[in-house]
């Protein structure tokens, strides 16, 4: 055994390994399958196996790749992986290291749904301030969907079954096909016009992207965003996303997920009551008990007990209440009076008569003592009067002219000297009786 050449499990694995490492065919390649056995661990890395019907490869993707997948790989779904085939040492298995996936088939339909979510999202048409409420409880639910897919019969049989009273209007619409996007905004614009709905169901049931992508066309979108009713959009499974479900009011993950989030549940609503109902009997019997204890202390009290000795104490304390009431009323009687006669004093001291009477009296004082004054003015006036006549009679011509004199004028003028007068010029003689008028014929002087 010892003579014979051998290499352990380990070299050989490591030595297929640097085959397939250094081969250029196998360093980057394109594969095309159909992925089973979906796992994405906790730590974010993804491991599937690729298959077609013939043969099967295991695959991993780590998550330093996968951050940049737009969908989430699912079982069933066919794709293109880009990486590398290696060996994996531990179990001697050889499997890829995916770096790239794209679905097979709808590349380019992807392309333009990324493209036209970017542009929708750049409008605001997904911004949540545009979100409308679902009404609570509806009366009318519209449904837009295919009268004949399993998705009408699904929301049928749940609205039924959770909420009877709500009344289901179906507006046919083709879901799949190059009509279908123009059919389904048809019927939104229907469902308003008819307005009277209070929500409305905007789906179908699952499908490849393929048969989605009437949900992610640019009419729907906008279609949806103008509608005064609330939208719930419920288009495939629970992983399908579309354009419709990013511009609608609510996301259901399933035609019956859209249809429980549209209506209550009865039986949620009959629970609800029923706790609402004991909760108010328990607040009645509560309240109740605690009127009881109130009335039972109140008839406990001093007034129940003693009606009659609080009746006669307050007749007292009325009685008090009286006294003091009229007591207030005399003084402030009196006030009013003391105040009425002060202000009356003072108009009867104010009043014109009164005015009048005081003046006249006054007048009457006035004109007494100027009566007085002028005769004391005059008897002194007079007095010197008297004095000055007698000086001025001991000094007056006319008592010289009484003595025998006379005087003699020239016109107006008074004859003290010859010189005033000339031969033959009229003079006046002013004697005591009476005057002469003489000429004068001649002139001496002395």
């Amino acid at each position: 055994m010892s003579n014979k050449k051998y290499v352990t499990v380990t070299a050989l694995t490591k030595y297929i390994k640097r085959k397939f490492d250094v081969d250029p065919h196998l360093g980057d390649i394109w594969i095309k399958g159909e992925l089973s056995n979906v796992k994405i661990h906790t730590r974010g890395h993804i491991y599937f196996t690729l298959k077609d019907k013939g043969a099967r490869i295991q695959a991993v993707m780590f998550q330093t790749y996968n951050r940049q997948l737009k969908f989430r790989p699912e079982d069933g779904m066919n794709v293109f992986v880009r990486g590398e085939i290696s060996v994996y040492e531990p179990s001697g298995t050889y499997q890829v290291y995916v770096k790239e996936i794209e679905p097979d088939g709808v590349g380019s339909l992807y392309l333009a749904y990324e493209e036209l979510k970017r542009n929708l999202e750049k409008e605001g048409l997904f911004d949540q301030k545009y979100k409308k409420p679902i009404p609570k409880y509806p009366s009318y639910v519209g449904v837009i969907t295919s009268p004949t897919g399993a998705a009408i019969r699904d929301i049928l049989t749940t609205i039924r079954r959770r909420y009877p009273l709500c009344k289901v209007v179906l507006l046919p619409a083709l879901v799949q096909g190059v009509e279908a996007s123009s059919s389904i905004a048809k019927q939104i614009r229907k469902a308003n016009e008819l307005g009277y709905l209070d929500v409305l169901i905007v789906g179908r049931g699952g499908g490849s992207i393929e048969e989605l992508w009437a949900f992610n066309e640019e009419v729907v979108a906008r279609e949806i965003f103008q509608s005064s009713i609330p939208i719930i959009s419920a288009v495939g499974h629970e992983t399908d996303y579309t354009i419709s479900d990013f511009v609608s009011d609510l996301r259901a993950p399933t035609p019956t997920g859209a249809a429980e989030l549209a209506v209550p549940d009865v039986r949620e609503l009959k629970e609800r009551i029923q706790q609402r109902k004991l909760r108010l009997m328990k607040e009645l019997k509560d309240r109740i008990k605690y009127e009881t204890r109130r009335l039972d202390d109140i008839k406990k009290s001093y007034a129940f007990k003693y009606p009659k000795q609080l009746y006669h104490q307050k007749e007292q304390q009325l009685d008090l209440m009286m006294s003091r009431f009229d007591r207030e009323v005399r003084r402030y009687i009196k006030l009013k009076k003391d105040a009425h006669r002060t202000i009356h004093n003072r108009l009867l001291n104010q009043h014109p008569y009164d005015q009048v009477t005081r003046a006249k009296e006054k007048h009457q004082e006035i004109n007494k003592k100027l009566v007085r004054e002028m005769k004391f003015v005059l008897e002194l006036y007079q007095s010197k009067l008297k004095h000055q006549l007698s000086k001025l009679d001991a000094l007056s011509p006319l008592k010289v002219m009484e003595r025998g004199y006379s005087v003699v004028y020239h016109g107006d003028k008074l004859i003290k000297s010859v010189n005033q007068v000339k031969k033959s010029d009229k003079i006046n003689v002013e004697m005591q009786d009476g005057h002469v008028k003489c000429e004068v014929i001649g002139i001496e002087e002395r």
